[in-house]
């Protein structure tokens, strides 16, 4: 347990072809973080970076890749809080490279601007919701409002399948793991009150939670799982809790998630 818990302090953990979780845990929040590095050919996207503090253990873990930082050519962020944005000064002062470019949406990069004012900051719609490697491997972006801030949105990378979902299928988790794996019972469980598995501890009930109060209503909820649902995935990389790798256990997921009805702003408003 120790080396394991070693590993994920230290080391990257390749989670798809060119993918990389470079992530780690916010003890003074009881969150796990997780910005991801994506290395295609001689050149490398970061999501969701993370915050100044933490800036250190993810720049490790990247250099750890084998990357140089100056290969990072563009810097997602899918919305705007410090746990995402945090470390961008710093990014920026040890990529070093006047081309840099900020990928996010008009809503978040008003206040990105408050992090750094240096690199240019780009709308995706204005690229046509897409990002091109020089390999021709697409990442493409789809709007997610208001979950949970109004320029909300999440990136499939189309070469693997990998929706990296922001705060969306992100999880309070007092017993981490990287993965979420499922057991059938829990697949196919109607009642989170009544563990089929008797479980001290139901796996999916961090996740419910955290949606009900991070999210900001069941409309917007629906409306994001709608378009994540129009999607062919093969994994959830979300950037809290834990990656998601099976089908059969997102749409699980999906199902538990619509099935709340008192989600942010509703919580206030139930009959």
């Amino acid at each position: 347990m120790e080396t394991d818990q070693l590993i994920f302090e230290q080391e990257p953990i390749e989670i798809a072809e060119g993918i990389f979780w470079v992530g780690y845990a916010d003890n003074n929040r009881g969150l796990h973080c997780n910005p991801y590095l994506i290395i295609e050919g001689n050149e490398a996207v970061l999501i969701d970076g993370g915050n100044r503090d933490d800036f250190s253990t993810v720049m490790l873990k990247i250099l750890r890749t084998g990357l140089k930082p100056e290969q990072i050519t563009r810097l997602i962020y899918q919305h705007y809080d410090p746990d995402l944005c945090g470390s961008l000064p710093q990014l920026e002062s040890i990529i070093n490279r006047d081309d840099l470019k900020i990928i996010s949406h008009t809503e978040n990069n008003v206040f990105i601007h408050y992090y750094s004012a240096k690199t240019d900051k780009l709308d995706f719609r204005e690229l046509g919701s897409h990002f091109d490697f020089a390999t021709g491997r697409r990442l493409m972006f789809f709007a997610t409002p208001y979950c949970h801030q109004p320029g909300s949105f999440i990136t499939y990378d189309t070469k693997t399948k990998t929706v990296f979902s922001s705060d969306l299928f992100g999880s309070f988790d007092t017993q981490w793991t990287l993965r979420l794996e499922l057991d059938e019972a829990c697949r196919t469980c109607r009642d989170r009150s009544d563990c089929p598995l008797s479980l001290l501890k139901c796996p999916v009930s961090g996740i419910v939670h955290f949606h009900q109060i991070i999210m900001t209503s069941n409309r917007a909820l629906a409306n994001a799982l709608d378009t994540i649902q129009q999607l062919d995935i093969d994994r959830i990389a979300p950037q809290h809790g834990r990656i998601i790798s099976a089908k059969e256990d997102v749409e699980a997921i999906i199902r538990h998630l619509r099935a709340i009805g008192n989600v942010g702003i509703d919580r206030l408003f139930q009959r």
